[in-house]
Formats: C-alpha cells, structure tokens, sequence
C-alpha cells in the first residue's frame, strides 16, 4: 500500500501532525511539564522527540536523494540531549518546531526522484530498508507518539487508514522476529475478529489465542492500550507484548 500511495501517506502525516499541534494547543504550561505515557518523560519531551524524529528522517531521505551516507542522528548521546533541550520550552515553540519540521520532512518527500524512494538507508537500530520506508516509520511514530501524550488521544483516535496498514505490517514483522524475540507472546496465535488477519508465533492447536478488533489488537501490541478489547481464548491474564515496532520483515 505504502509503494503505490506514497502521497497519500505524507498527506495522511500532516493531517496526523495537524492533530498533535491542536492536542498541545490546548495544554496549559503546566501540563506540557506534567508526565506523559513514556517513563520519565513530560508531554514536552515527547512533542521534542516527534519534531526531532521528523528531522532525523529527513537525513535518511537526503541520504537516498544524493547517495552520500548521512547518519539518522549523530550519536544517540545528540538525540537525547536534542529532545531533552527542547522539553521545557514554551508551547507555542513546541507547536512551532512540530509543525515546521514536519513541513520540512513533508516537501522533501514530496520532492525525492523516484528512483531514490527504492535507495537503501539505515535506522540508527542499525537495520536497512528502502527510502520509502521512512514513511511508514514516520507515521508510526506521529500516531504512537500523539497517543503518548497522554492529553485525550489514544488508539480509538487513529485514522482507520493508518489502523490497517500498521495492524498488517505488526501481525508480519513480529512473526518474522526470532522466537526468543516474541516474549511472553511466544506460542500465541493474534487473530483480528473483523479483518481476519492473523499471526501465529509459534502456535499449535489447542494453543492460547488473543483476538479483537484490529484497532484493539494494535492499541495493545503498540503499547497504547491496556488490551482493551482484545479476549484470550482461554483463562488468564493478557501478556505483556514485546518492544514496538518491530524491524521490518523484508522489502
């Protein structure tokens, strides 16, 4: 989907940092230094990081554009000092920073040749994928990071455009994972109950099962959800799902 929309998936980023600028607007000073979803970090360390990450992911898209290697931060030691100075400033400044850099990120997508988009680049993680990736990557992070905020935006929020192609690309790339990557997860089948989409890690008949809706089964595999809405098919408690996003499954 992402190959053949490319734009539509950047129009879809802007309405998505549209939607984060209007969530800080209405925060007073006092709640942009109030703590967010993420352990240790206010809402102002989080709208930091989305306008950082929107800067990071336009190096990677000058990589692919000019073919000379550009990091996706300097170090990690940058990244975090970069999002820690920008925490405490004004909300005005945040909803500036957050929409300018993603206007930045957004022309210079719009503008790559199109035989940059298949270029490949590398995550700071380390791992390598295509150009057009990024997008996907970019909108993981507005629509999880916007849900971090913690100021009434949360999975039942998520566009249903973005709902179906991050439940799918979860579903594969964490079936793709290593065993030992799939935590207490391991031997699940994930079933979606209204698209049918599923993954089974490591499953056999007769073996534990979470399914719900796909919007559900994203909040709570994101880490966005408590797993509301999603029933296992036997007693117990739901389990804690591994780190998210996962690496991509292949290209």
């Amino acid at each position: 989907m992402i190959v053949e929309n490319r734009r539509k998936v950047i129009d879809e980023l802007d309405l998505g940092v549209e939607r984060i600028t209007a969530t800080l607007s209405r925060l007073s000073a006092a709640e942009l230094r109030a703590p967010s979803a993420l352990p240790g970090w206010t809402r102002g360390h989080v709208a930091a990081h989305i306008a950082r990450n929107a800067d990071s992911l336009w190096n990677l898209l000058e990589w692919a554009r000019t073919g000379v290697e550009i990091p996706q931060y300097p170090s990690v030691a940058v990244r975090n000092a970069d999002i820690e100075e920008g925490a405490g400033r004004s909300a005005e400044a945040l909803i500036e920073d957050v929409r300018t850099s993603q206007a930045r990120f957004s022309a210079h997508a719009r503008g790559l040749p199109e035989d940059a988009w298949d270029a490949e680049v590398r995550a700071m993680q380390g791992w390598a994928h295509p150009a057009w990736y990024l997008l996907c990557r970019r909108w993981n992070e507005v629509e999880a990071h916007h849900a971090d905020l913690a100021a009434g935006y949360g999975p039942a929020d998520w566009p249903e455009s973005y709902v179906r192609w991050a439940l799918g690309s979860t579903l594969t790339d964490l079936a793709a994972q290593p065993p030992e990557r799939w935590g207490a997860l391991a031997g699940f089948r994930l079933t979606a109950t209204d698209s049918g989409e599923s993954a089974r890690l490591g499953w056999s008949e007769g073996g534990p099962e979470a399914a719900g809706s796909g919007r559900a089964l994203l909040g709570w595999l994101s880490g966005r959800s408590d797993g509301a809405g999603v029933h296992l098919r036997q007693d117990g408690a739901l389990p804690v799902p591994p780190d998210w996003p996962h690496p991509p499954a292949g290209f």
